[in-house]
Order: structure tokens, then sequence, then C-alpha cells
């Protein structure tokens, strides 16, 4: 048991203090059609949970998904978002059938009340690419 804390808390400390990259992002803004949308059978196709990236969903969390023709201008997985009208930043982690275009759907979770509130509005999106990896001294 001594041995197994020991070893924890030499991992703990080595993460700790690895340097790691800081990432510099490019901000650019463009306006898309949004809708919501909740992790429900009758929403999704297949598993209401796993996204098309094969990521989980969980309620509370700030995702969206995207379609397709967007992945071309940078909108790609774990990209953050900053969308007109709500607040933080959500993540590329799902995207949509190929027969949409310009278009993000806004993750809900379960609140199906909160996703029809919403509806379909056009909002200005605006999201980060990275440009390059700097490294700290």
């Amino acid at each position: 048991m001594r041995n197994q804390i020991f070893i924890a808390i030499f991992f703990v400390t080595l993460n700790c203090n690895s340097k790691k990259p800081e990432v510099n992002y490019s901000w650019k803004t463009i306006q898309v059609t949004a809708t919501a949308y909740n992790s429900l059978p009758s929403q999704t196709y297949g598993n209401p949970i796993i996204t098309a990236y094969g990521d989980s969903l969980k309620p509370g969390m700030k995702c969206i998904a995207i379609s397709r023709d967007l992945m071309s201008l940078g909108l790609t997985r774990n990209t953050p978002v900053a969308i007109q009208g709500l607040e933080g930043l959500y993540i590329v982690n799902d995207k949509m059938h190929s027969r949409w275009r310009n278009r993000i759907d806004i993750y809900m979770g379960e609140d199906v009340q909160a996703a029809r509130a919403w509806g379909r509005r056009k909002v200005e999106i605006t999201y980060g690419t990275i440009n390059e990896t700097i490294k700290q001294n």
C-alpha cells in the first residue's frame, strides 16, 4: 500500500512539473443557422449518448455538432466555439448528416423544452483554429 501511494505521488508530481505547450489560436467569425438537439433515441441515429466521433455525451456538457461543410473552414473535432446569445465556449464533438449545410446543432442534454425554445435561428459563431504550438521556457 505504501509503495502504491509513493508511485501515485511520483506520477502526480511528474505531471505537474512537466512543461506543457501553449496553444495559439486564430479566431474567425461566421454566420450559421443554429438548432438544438437532445440525447434522446428519437433525435439520434443509434445510441443517443455517442457522437459521430465516438465521444460520450452527458447532460450539462457544452458541445455542438457541425455540418460537414464547416470542417473545411477549420471547425473540426475539439474546436472551441463561442455562440452568439450563449455564455461560455462550446466544443465541437459531433457532426451532422451530410445533407445539412452551414449549420450547427447545440447539445442541450435531455432538456427538450430548452431545445424547442431555442428553435432555429441565424447566429454568429466565433471559433478558434490552432496556429502553432509555443513551447514554454
